[in-house]
């Protein structure tokens, strides 16, 4: 018999209202959820059997149609951006979980095509702290079969703007099970366009997500389908090699096309599916330990990497000198390469002049050199950064006073301060104080002069401090309830020195209250960044490492907050995340 299925609808955090599909646990209480995601083009009707087939009476399970799909809103094929998106999966698997009453940990995710990419990348920027994730045949790399598509859309995007492109694919090359075939046939909410902002996106989010495997801890089963006309194999072996997850496991199915779980012989997947589901709930969730990651493992490695020299014969050193004399000679004309170069090109006055995203020079040849580094990916999405830790600190400042608590902001590494002061000034209602502080005096006098710009002095103060002092972060007066670290922690590849600046904050902030924090967990250019440019330290390279969303989660975690929220750029470069202040915890 079928499972009863109820139907409606949940929010987005943009106000979409996107269609979804339950299935009740067939129990008093859920032994945990399944989240299914459907493939491109199709909807959560089309993955319905999957519950039934499955057999799991005790688990509830929800799909959706992603917008621009199904009974979902929006322009057919279409999503303001691939990140939007994801963060949808982000947003619609807590909604599941909350109103199944489970943790995140109780939660098991299956994704098909697009939406295992989809999932992969959520994955990855958000580190949801879900039991299992299941990919059957994940679009990875699209077999377009036209020479060159890739980068022609590209072109044609940037020439007209975005349009639809419909797909090639035949229900026949999909699956051999007849009913299938007729059904995809016949369907009237099949969506065979897609935006070509969405479809170029997808390449690009894949490739990142395939290269850097290694940041995703998830237990994951794979299932590949042999005989796929529509995504290539490559990619997706690349991508279970490289899995930094202790628990993975891999099947390809000899025979199978694309629609891996409509497939005429899917039992042979589904059983599969079935007993991987079971063993993760049978067994504790599985969770990697981070806390030590700057001594050895995935990032650790890249980051010694970074630190030795390249070989003389290595044409990138070439090529890297290059660029540092070019910056260095002609660069120059540009404000803000002249700026890093005097302070350094990760410090509070380089990144106040990345806000305000001016292009300034010496003639128009310095002008448009400086346009070009404002809009380096690095840089905008550090801007995107400014505007989530401004979201975040909103929120969090909203939740205050909708439960009658004071509000009293500290940033402890501020730079300039701009992203908290001009964060605040939006508010209806102001703070009842800020308290900005950070180890550079010039940082210090650039605050207070800021501050006194913008009217501020009634209810901010910018001083000097030290981020890493457990001791005078406990002394603060008054108790921050929302705490702010943003772009430092970053900068910095010792746990030990944040574990010590997080135990200070969690020895200020009040059960309750809330510490808004940033992470890199990628970057496009990290070896440029640590072999061309300098840092505010001493003037050294500028080598990072990378913590991978995980970790840094962990470490908060273990100094006594909970993660709430975790907003990620388009690219997946930084994350902002919001944490709250629990009981009955001791930072150590």
């Amino acid at each position: 018999m079928s499972r009863q299925v109820m139907e409606a609808q949940f929010s987005t955090s943009d106000g979409e209202q996107l269609f979804y599909r339950h299935w009740p646990a067939q129990s008093d209480k859920p032994r945990g959820v399944i989240v299914i995601f459907h493939r491109g083009h199709e909807h959560s009707g089309r993955m319905a059997h999957v519950v039934d087939e499955l057999d799991l009476p005790d688990f509830a399970f929800y799909a959706w149609d992603a917008r621009g799909h199904g009974r979902s809103p929006g322009v057919r094929g279409f999503s303001p951006s691939f990140g939007r998106s994801v963060r949808d999966v982000d947003e619609f698997v807590r909604f599941a979980a909350a109103q199944s009453g489970v943790a995140l940990s109780d939660v098991g995710v299956i994704a098909q095509s697009v939406g295992a990419v989809l999932v992969s990348t959520w994955v990855h920027d958000y580190a949801p702290d879900i039991r299992c994730m299941s990919l059957a045949s994940p679009a990875f790399k699209v077999k377009l079969y036209v020479p060159l598509a890739v980068p022609g859309l590209a072109l044609m995007h940037k020439l007209r703007g975005n349009f639809f492109v419909n797909s090639y694919v035949k229900a026949k090359f999909l699956t051999h099970d007849p009913a299938r075939i007729a059904s995809y046939d016949s369907d009237p909410l099949i969506t065979r366009p897609i935006s070509v902002n969405i479809l170029l996106a997808l390449y690009q989010a894949a490739e990142r997500v395939v290269s850097d495997a290694g940041a995703i801890h998830v237990p994951t089963q794979l299932l590949i389908s042999g005989a796929d006309w529509v995504v290539h194999h490559g990619p997706q072996h690349a991508f279970f090699d490289g899995l930094g997850s202790r628990i993975k496991e891999r099947h390809v199915l000899d025979g199978f096309f694309h629609d891996t779980l409509g497939e005429k012989d899917r039992h042979l997947a589904l059983a599969k599916l079935r007993s991987f589901l079971l063993a993760r709930f049978a067994e504790a969730p599985q969770r990697p330990a981070l806390l030590d990651a700057h001594k050895s493992g995935y990032s650790y490695d890249e980051y010694k990497r970074l630190e030795q020299p390249l070989s003389v014969f290595n044409p990138k050193r070439w090529a890297f000198a290059i660029s540092r004399l070019s910056m260095a000679t002609l660069g120059r004309l540009s404000e803000g390469v002249r700026l890093g170069l005097e302070t350094g090109f990760d410090s509070g006055s380089t990144l106040d002049y990345v806000y305000r995203n001016e292009a300034r020079g010496v003639s128009l040849l310095g002008r448009l050199f400086d346009r070009n580094y404002l809009d380096a990916i690095g840089w905008r999405g550090i801007r995107q950064r400014k505007l989530h830790v401004e979201q975040l600190l909103q929120w969090a400042i909203g939740q205050l006073r909708a439960a009658g608590q004071p509000v009293h902001v500290l940033d402890i590494a501020a730079g300039h301060g701009r992203y908290i002061l001009e964060g605040i000034a939006q508010l209806p209602q102001q703070p009842d104080s800020v308290l900005l502080r950070d180890y550079s005096p010039l940082n210090v006098e650039k605050g207070n002069a800021l501050i006194a710009a913008k009217g501020m002095q009634g209810i901010a103060r910018f001083v000097a401090g030290n981020a890493f002092e457990r001791a005078s972060l406990s002394s603060l007066t008054p108790r921050p309830t929302v705490a702010v670290v943003s772009g430092l922690y970053e900068l910095f590849p010792d746990n030990a020195l944040l574990r010590e600046s997080l135990a200070g904050l969690a020895d200020a902030v009040p059960e309750g209250g809330y510490l808004v924090y940033t992470g890199q967990p990628w970057h496009p250019q990290l070896e440029f960044i640590a072999r061309v440019l300098s840092s505010h330290r001493d003037g050294k390279p500028w080598v990072m490492r990378r913590r991978v969303q995980a970790e840094m989660d962990q470490l908060v975690e273990a100094a006594g907050f909970s993660k709430l929220q975790t907003l990620s750029d388009e690219w997946g470069i930084f994350s902002v995340s919001v944490a709250q202040r629990v009981a009955q915890h001791r930072a150590g």
